[in-house]
């Protein structure tokens, strides 16, 4: 098992009393990391917010009733707690009115979840997101060496736990995953009612990673109407299978304020959309997988990292771009991704002279360590 960073987190605030969250992709190993903690304090109860019969025992359930199901057990992990109606209601009781009762819970849709234990559980609980392994993780289970081995392996097939520990049938593992399953809470969710368009729609972001997506031409494209589009593209983020990526804007003239990116938080998960896994060395999209991969595996580090740096692109009307801006505690921070460690690179005068002060780098292959550490 791969050790997450997200561990010492929770082992921090174990025994706080309050509930501990973990959302995150289907997966990614919510439920095995939770189990390994939760094993360390001996037996506890498991419920199965995916089983039908454990969603209706604990559907509007009182306290006497949860006493009866909750018994002598000290600790209680709900997995896949958003299945479970008025789950956040569920916990409240427990926390409140059955005392010494530790309780650990997962869900794959912050859309469900968090809107159904957001306000029962205000000051009652942790929340933490949990990810495909991180770059960091992956070196310390296999060492520099070990990792740089795998480098171009996880740029093309990404960084779900399955995938890593099944070598040689990673595309196997990565279409099951990338089929309904990924999505499976949205499936179930009454806002989508045209499901294979939602299909269409992950392979047209897909293929338009790293570039501007304009919500007008992805609706003409799927022949739906634009507010259709911003709905899904919401759903999908909820459901940790993408992240946008804002423009940076002071309003100086001619930038663009008012489009976004759009990023896969793993590239094994895009390329099976697509169908592509060829190698690195065939592939004409290997900018788009690089910038994927560094700007995903950022995202991680800073949450897991308690970080509250702010991540964003530039771009002006003239084609000017710089990659990536992260803000934090009041200084600027500027990349630019090059897969050829040789390429050049020049920051735009317009950008460096009207945001100072900035720190700007170039990643390439030769040093994106030190931006993943």
């Amino acid at each position: 098992m791969i050790e997450r960073k997200l561990q010492s987190h929770l082992e921090t605030h174990w025994n706080d009393g309050k509930i501990l969250i973990v959302l995150g992709p289907r997966q990614v190993g919510k439920t095995t990391l939770l189990e390994k903690l939760c094993s360390q304090e001996g037996q506890y109860l498991f419920l199965n917010g995916d089983d039908i019969v454990t969603q209706q025992s604990l559907e509007n359930i009182g306290e006497v009733q949860l006493r009866q199901i909750i018994g002598n057990y000290t600790t209680v992990f709900i997995d896949e707690a958003q299945r479970i109606h008025n789950i956040g209601l569920t916990l409240k009781i427990i926390h409140d009115r059955i005392k010494n009762v530790r309780v650990v819970v997962s869900g794959s849709s912050a859309l469900e979840l968090s809107s159904n234990i957001n306000e029962p559980l205000t000051g009652r609980k942790w929340e933490y997101n949990l990810y495909p392994i991180s770059w960091n993780e992956l070196t310390n289970h296999f060492g520099y060496l070990g990792s740089k081995q795998q480098f171009e392996l996880r740029l093309i097939y990404g960084m779900y736990p399955d995938v890593i520990n099944n070598l040689g049938q990673e595309e196997g593992v990565l279409k099951q995953l990338a089929s309904s399953y990924l999505y499976k809470d949205l499936l179930n969710y009454g806002g989508i009612r045209k499901p294979e368009i939602l299909s269409k729609l992950l392979i047209a972001l897909a293929l338009q990673v790293g570039s501007e997506v304009s919500y007008n031409e992805l609706a003409q494209l799927l022949r739906i109407d634009r507010a259709t589009v911003e709905q899904y593209i919401g759903l999908l983020e909820q459901a940790y299978v993408i992240f946008r990526l804002n423009p940076f804007s002071r309003n100086i003239r001619n930038e663009i304020s008012s489009s976004r990116k759009i990023y896969f938080y793993d590239n094994g998960i895009r390329n099976a959309l697509i169908g592509n896994f060829n190698p690195i060395a065939l592939r004409g999209d290997i900018g788009a997988l690089w910038e994927n991969f560094l700007i995903s595996e950022r995202i991680k580090l800073n949450q897991y990292n308690n970080s509250n740096a702010k991540g964003y692109f530039w771009r002006t009307h003239a084609q000017q771009e710089i990659d990536y801006i992260e803000e934090q505690g009041g200084q600027m921070y500027a990349y630019e991704f090059k897969w050829n460690p040789k390429a050049k690179a020049k920051f735009p005068s317009s950008f460096v002279e009207n945001y100072q002060p900035i720190e700007k780098k170039i990643i390439s292959t030769q040093n994106f360590e030190e931006f993943l550490t």
